[in-house]
């Protein structure tokens, strides 16, 4: 015969490898480290300083909604405050919203000066 027989060279890819794959892993590993302290670490922080301040709303604070209302808090309940965001002819206008619905607290005085 022409042409001899070819054979499969045994796996001697284990033996070169003493990590056992461990380095494939490493570039996964490091992203998902790289992720937690850029991105997952401070919206957790950020999630926990807002309870905060929801938590210690009190009636006379002045607050901006997520949704770009500006108002002095009336009444404080558990899940809802009532909000004054005007005054009208016959009396204030007041809305209740939920108190996750808060974005930010404002300082004293702030809303006389819009």
């Amino acid at each position: 015969m022409l042409i001899s027989n070819a054979y499969a060279q045994a796996a001697t890819t284990a033996a070169q490898d003493p990590t056992g794959g461990l380095m494939g892993l490493l570039p996964i590993i490091l992203m998902f480290i790289v992720l937690w302290f850029l991105m997952i670490r401070p919206q957790m922080k950020k999630a926990k300083d807002h309870q905060k301040m929801v938590s210690e709303l009190v009636k006379g604070d002045e607050v901006v909604t997520q949704g770009g209302i500006a108002g002095k808090i009336v009444k404080v309940g558990e899940n809802y405050i009532t909000v004054e965001i005007a005054e009208g002819k016959n009396g204030s206008v007041e809305v209740q919203i939920q108190k996750q619905a808060i974005g930010t607290l404002l300082p004293k005085g702030t809303l006389k000066a819009l």
